[in-house]
């Protein structure tokens, strides 16, 4: 009898995990009582509605507080989204708590780790390889390797293409990397980075049951392939934003927040042409913006925008080619309309936004 019990005491155990992330879902409040109009806001969101093929969701901080949220639907509050490469932002997170706990050092060789794994007569390139260039994306591959099947191992996969440039001195983006960062976390953490980080991030910020999708040797993947909510992304903006502080506990050192979300790399040689965000600079795994903001952001359009000066955070989902559209409809409505006081409520505007992100699906 004892079999049958077991898939609903699981069931219960989800249940109570995704109550207790709802007890700590974030605090919500009227636009304009955190300083920014309805008005801006709607039409933020008709641009996006009408612009962007196809948002998926849309949730705006201001002041730690949630001022406007939506889904796309059939997308919904309780629905994990893929996040893409928005994963990498969380891979380098388990980096920084790893390195807090002293268990590694980012001027480390990544070759020590997997000694077994090398090729026979590595290059003096791949010898010189530090944790810190797979943060910033600087391994010196050109291209970056592709990791697929299983046979051989994807860590051998990665030692086992060519290394022509010198590492720390060339941006080239690297999925392959952040997947090193996750298999290196777990060789000297024993865990995988999606269990490293339940009690370290996931939990403490109220994120239930977070899914991770696994390489064939058992490793969270790290460059992608984990799906979280809309506001357990937002959540995790917020984190950054507060320097690592959530209710009075510093879960990410300060420091490491400065050194993750500033420029450590120069990318303007970036492939997208002109002035755009993704020629701003490069942290460890996370993206400089125009504007003085930074950003997490992945494939289809999954963005985490920071915006400190504004003490702002901005979520979006979607399945989209057009990010950087995402991004200017962001510059061009919701940036100047931040005011540093509260503004007078309008109710009739409030309402009117209220009424359409209630309304929002996605156009076939």
């Amino acid at each position: 009898m004892k079999f049958y019990f077991l898939p609903v005491a699981f069931a219960l155990l989800l249940d109570l995990a995704v109550a207790n992330s709802h007890e700590q879902a974030l605090p919500r409040s009227a636009p304009e009582l955190q300083g920014i109009s309805s008005t801006a806001i709607r039409a933020f969101v008709k641009a996006a509605d009408t612009e962007i093929k196809t948002l998926h969701s849309f949730m705006l901080l201001r002041h730690g507080k949630v001022v406007a949220e939506g889904w796309w639907a059939p997308e919904g509050p309780d629905k994990p989204h893929i996040l893409w490469s928005l994963s990498k932002s969380f891979a380098s997170t388990a980096v920084g708590l790893a390195v807090s706990e002293g268990k590694l050092d980012i001027h480390e060789k990544v070759a020590k780790f997997f000694p077994d794994d090398l090729p026979e007569n590595p290059s003096d390139n791949l010898k010189a390889m530090r944790v810190r260039d797979l943060l910033t994306m600087s391994t010196g591959h050109e291209p970056a390797p592709r990791l697929i099947g299983d046979s051989p191992s994807w860590t051998q996969q990665f030692f086992a293409a060519p290394v022509p440039r010198e590492p720390g001195a060339w941006f080239r983006y690297n999925t392959a990397a952040t997947y090193m960062q996750s298999a290196i976390v777990q060789q000297v953490t024993g865990q995988k980075v999606v269990d490293y980080l339940g009690p370290l991030l996931f939990e403490p910020l109220g994120i239930a049951a977070p899914k991770w999708d696994e390489c064939p040797q058992g490793r969270s993947i790290g460059g992608y392939g984990l799906y979280l909510r809309t506001e357990d992304v937002a959540k995790f903006g917020q984190l950054y934003l507060q320097k690592g502080k959530w209710k009075g506990r510093q879960l990410v050192p300060a420091e490491w927040v400065v050194q993750a979300t500033g420029k450590q790399v120069s990318n303007d040689r970036h492939h997208r042409p002109g002035n755009s965000d993704w020629r701003q600079g490069y942290g460890f795994q996370f993206w400089q913006c125009r504007h003085g903001a930074y950003r997490g952001d992945g494939k289809d359009g999954q963005f985490c925008v920071v915006l400190p000066k504004q003490d702002a955070v901005v979520v979006m989902t979607a399945k989209c080619r057009q990010l950087q559209q995402q991004l200017d409809l962001v510059w061009k409505h919701l940036l100047p309309a931040f005011e540093d006081k509260p503004l007078p409520l309008n109710k009739t505007e409030h309402a009117k936004l209220k009424k359409a992100l209630a309304g929002l699906g996605i156009n076939p």
